[in-house]
């Protein structure tokens, strides 16, 4: 269900893409848009691990240094049947974790010495088997896709803006539609970016399903989801807006209509399919 979610999800931003560009960009508009936001993204998507990594300050440890955390994520690995990641760990009390990379073989975990002094075990198994679920999914790709579509659509937005200021609208040289174009302008940024959230929230579930199967039991990670949620609300992290959607529970809250522009779906929903995955 939340692949198929994903896929509708994606194909929704794409055709919102086309919309607007037929709105207030033309052809040219629209592949320009798309060529620049593709430029942007690429980049990071290819040292996206680089990036992120250098923002948090990670570590990478060996296993003579984290002979418990290597022995987990080994075992967990084989279990996913991907290539053992490398390991890093974050010098910062609030509970948290990510994976980034690429692709499989160019992936790697890191956790926080918060998470690793709250949670057992089983439940840091849990925690790490959806980070290896990310990985597995290839959800750092279809991120990069739909934050380059949605860039596009932004940026043909921006575009129809300037044109307007200097030089009048390509609509009104063409005969196409004016107001059309101003509703466009106005709201296709903001249905690309609900869009774009949307996308990450599906991912979240899938990558809860995938870690309860990975580590084997789907309330391990219900608890630690659960326990990270609380230390996260005593002891906020100090986040980047935009790396928010890369860790397992939202460093940033916001709650009524804020959900919808959330990265991340409510803990209590997470909890409850996990919950209900045992009952199946």
């Amino acid at each position: 269900m939340n692949t198929m979610k994903t896929v509708l999800l994606m194909t929704g931003l794409t055709l919102l893409l086309v919309l607007a560009g037929s709105a207030f960009g033309g052809k040219n508009g629209m592949v320009m848009a798309f060529a620049f936001a593709c430029i942007m993204n690429i980049g990071t998507y290819w040292f996206s691990d680089k990036i992120v990594l250098a923002m948090y300050r990670a570590r990478k440890v060996s296993e003579a240094e984290a002979p418990e955390l290597h022995r987990i994520v080994r075992e967990l690995s084989i279990r996913a049947g991907v290539p053992m990641p490398k390991v890093y760990t974050i010098d910062n009390n609030t509970p948290n974790a990510f994976a980034t990379g690429r692709n499989p073989e160019h992936a790697a975990v890191a956790v926080t010495t918060g998470i690793m002094n709250l949670l057992e075990r089983d439940e840091l198994s849990g925690v790490l088997g959806h980070e290896l679920a990310h990985i597995k999914h290839r959800d750092i790709l279809i991120g990069t896709i739909a934050a380059t579509v949605a860039g596009a659509i932004s940026m043909l937005a921006n575009m129809a803006q300037w044109t307007m200021m200097f030089g009048g609208r390509r609509d009104e040289r063409e005969g196409g539609h004016p107001l059309m174009a101003m509703v466009m302008m106005i709201f296709a940024p903001i249905a690309a970016m609900l869009i774009q959230m949307a996308i990450s929230r599906s991912r979240e579930y899938l990558a809860d399903e995938g870690g309860a199967k990975i580590s084997g039991n789907p309330l391990s990670l219900a608890r630690a989801l659960g326990k990270l949620q609380r230390g996260v609300q005593i002891m906020p992290m100090n986040a980047n807006p935009a790396t928010a959607h890369m860790f397992i529970v939202n460093p940033l809250t916001g709650g009524g209509l804020l959900a919808l522009f959330s990265t991340h779906p409510p803990i209590e929903e997470r909890v409850r399919r996990l919950e209900k995955m045992l009952r199946h």
